[in-house]
């Protein structure tokens, strides 16, 4: 069975792993996904932001995937972003072993709680500092508190003793309390830690867990006390060993802080943190929900249509049927014409002559009639006359059809071969219609079969979607401009005044090299060497990436002079009283001077064909080169905005393989405006 709740030991252990993660965090915004979720986007100093979801009634972690989120926030979200957003996560706390969690955040109006209820339908409640109540995601009046806002907030009453009180006196006295009640019931409801933590402390403790408490002897008490202080030893150490349990079939059935008895030859996932293991179990069960949801209404649809075509197929297999019997009857009856010619003719005769001789047609039937009855030939073949298409219909070797007494023999007979070979090809159209319906028929059918299994097992489709949906997170270098040289160094610019102050002052160490192009208006381009010696390439191609986004582009320079310091060569501290300005720095010593560099810039695209992916880069000549599979060359010039982007698309496309370069002409211009300087240029090579 799959875990549906929290137990108070994983609140516990999340509890425990948040006070070490997110504590003094600034709540940057608040976001509601439905009824009971919430994300909190939470920020520290020099640290990716954190998403901490909290599910009401049901689960509390960080997450490390992109959720969807609404467009419009409920009246709830912008409650709590009113009172919290920009405030400071000060505390996490468990109430008293309780599935209960309390959040402490300093705010612009005081110290506000909010407290997330993991038990029952859950709730949220946000508690001001005078202990009342702001906000609830659900109001209601109970029998022993009421959540109501501007009431005092209470706490639940508390279903078990807190196992961290309770000593070894304590437990013997109430268990013996319980009586014949077996002991994996007393001790869930004793300490209020559900049947799975009961049960692992009775595996631990070697008891069986229908036994009566009445049969408990101080043995087992003490066993029982032990198997609990263990962990609750863990608990309070942190020593967690997290992993999802998986069963037979691969299905995720629980997330556990710790290794559980309960477990021991299941298939472990460990993690390293609990939070991680929660995120991942959440994020896979939700989406292997919504997939198995799709996959039933999907299948429902299918069902439908599956029907339909059976009905469809049959239809046409019966017109089949028909219009072969149809075709061969038709041929059929020209033969028996043929074959009986003389008495059928004999017998058309006898209508014919008999009329002109003034009988009425009555009369002539009459008589026919007696010779048939007499069996006399061709009268035999008579069935019956029609008076208005004075057709006589006979029945020859079995076979009843009509003759026209105003067409000849052969003409009928003709026509029926005709009307013969018009059904043999109606049913090469009926045929056709029939395979492609059958087709039809076994492509839903396969697809049914696929969407069963969908229900079933965890699709290689889920597991694709969730690793989309992973945030990565950027890299402290990813903020700047970048590329990384030909012979692997980091290079790092500066985008505007604010970014080359933070670059240098942050990020600049010892052994790095600074690059500034000789013209008013260059970025700082930094070479992360990491204590190694970067060769005359690497320097190359970092003063080109210097003088290519200066303003010299701007200014369509040809080439420039590009100079090289050490960090230690920097500083604000210009002669006396000279400002000088953000993004600015005085240069001391010697300069590294590189000349006539040329101002010039590479696109490239790189394909991984097993992945199926294509990545567009840009840079220095010779460092984009080196890896890319195709790549263009731009320099100063007048083509500027979507028309220049358009066109490096169409030749990146026209040098690859046609079928990804018809993919590069859909990736969006965006993707390659950054490394276009200015945003304008030309193509000299490519």
């Amino acid at each position: 069975m799959q875990k549906k709740e929290f137990t108070s030991f994983d609140v516990a252990a999340i509890v425990r792993e948040l006070q070490e993660t997110i504590l003094e965090s600034r709540v940057s915004n608040i976001y509601q996904l439905n009824s009971k979720t919430l994300i909190f986007k939470l920020h520290k100093p020099d640290k990716p932001p954190f998403g901490l979801v909290m599910e009401a009634g049901k689960r509390l972690h960080l997450t490390a995937y992109t959720i969807e989120k609404p467009t419009v926030p409920p009246a709830f979200c912008m409650a709590l972003r009113k009172y919290l957003r920009n405030g400071n996560l000060s505390s996490v706390e468990q109430y008293e072993f309780e599935r209960t969690v309390v959040f402490s955040f300093k705010t612009k109006i005081g110290m506000l709680l909010l407290v997330l209820e993991l038990f029952g339908e859950g709730n949220f409640i946000l508690v001001s500092e005078k202990g009342e109540i702001l906000q609830a995601l659900v109001y209601k009046r109970m029998r022993d508190r009421n959540i109501l806002r501007g009431e005092k907030f209470a706490f639940a009453p508390s279903i078990g003793k807190n196992p961290f009180k309770v000593n070894k006196v304590k437990l013997q006295n109430e268990l013996k309390g319980f009586g014949d009640v077996e002991v994996v019931r007393a001790l869930a409801r004793f300490l209020s830690i559900g049947g799975v933590y009961a049960e692992e402390i009775l595996l631990r403790a070697s008891i069986e867990k229908t036994k009566p408490c009445s049969s408990l002897g101080d043995t087992d008490f003490k066993a029982i006390f032990d198997g609990l202080h263990v962990l609750l030893s863990q608990v309070s150490s942190g020593k967690f060993e997290p992993s999802i349990v998986l069963d037979e079939a691969g299905e995720f059935i629980d997330v556990v802080p710790f290794r559980l008895r309960r477990y021991e030859g299941f298939q472990l996932k460990p993690f390293d943190s609990f939070s991680e293991a929660l995120d991942e179990f959440y994020i896979r069960v939700e989406t292997l929900e919504k997939a198995k949801a799709v996959a039933s209404v999907k299948i429902g649809e299918l069902k439908r249509e599956a029907e339909r075509l059976k009905r469809i197929i049959a239809e046409q297999e019966k017109t089949l049927v028909d219009a072969e019997a149809k075709a061969e009857r038709d041929k059929c009856i020209g033969d028996l014409i043929y074959a009986h010619v003389g008495e059928l003719q004999t017998l058309l005769d006898m209508f014919l002559n008999a009329k002109e001789s003034g009988k009425s047609w009555t009369q002539i039937v009459s008589e026919v009639l007696a010779e048939k009855k007499a069996g006399i030939k061709p009268s035999v073949f008579f069935e019956s006359f029609d008076v208005k298409s004075l057709t006589v219909q006979v029945c020859v070797d079995g076979s009843r059809f009509c003759l026209d007494l105003n067409r000849s023999l052969y003409d009928s007979a003709g026509k029926f071969y005709e009307h013969g070979k018009r059904s043999r090809q109606k049913l090469e159209g009926t045929r056709a219609a029939l395979e492609e319906s059958r087709k039809k028929l076994a492509e839903i059918e396969a697809k049914m079969r696929k969407a069963e299994t969908l229900e079933r097992v965890e699709p290689v489709e889920v597991v694709e979607e969730v690793k989309k949906r992973k945030i990565k997170h950027k890299d402290w270098f990813e903020k700047f401009r970048w590329f990384v040289s030909s012979d692997g160094f980091l290079v790092v610019a500066g985008k505007d005044a604010v970014s080359n102050e933070v670059l240098v002052k942050k990020h600049a160490e010892p052994n790095d090299i600074i690059f500034h192009a000789d013209i008013v208006g260059s970025p700082f381009v930094m070479v992360k060497t990491e204590g190694k010696e970067p060769s005359e390439q690497c320097l190359r191609e970092a003063g080109e990436f210097a003088v290519a986004f200066s303003r010299g582009w701007r200014e369509g320079f040809g080439s420039a002079d590009v100079y090289w310091v050490k960090p230690e060569q920097l500083s604000k501290g210009g002669p006396s009283g000279e400002y000088v300005p953000r993004g600015g720095f005085v240069v001391s010593g010697k300069r590294n001077w590189m000349r006539n560099v040329p101002l010039r810039i590479a696109i490239g695209i790189t394909v991984n064909e097993e992945e199926g992916v294509i990545r567009i880069g840009g840079g220095p000549v010779d460092a984009v080169k080196t890896k890319a599979d195709a790549y263009v060359v731009v320099a100063p010039g007048d083509q500027s905005g979507k028309e220049l982007l358009k066109h490096v698309l169409r030749v990146l496309a026209a040098k690859i393989p046609k079928e990804h370069g018809e993919t590069v002409l859909k990736v969006s211009i965006e993707q390659i405006r950054e490394f276009i300087p200015y945003n304008k240029g030309r193509i000299v090579e490519g």
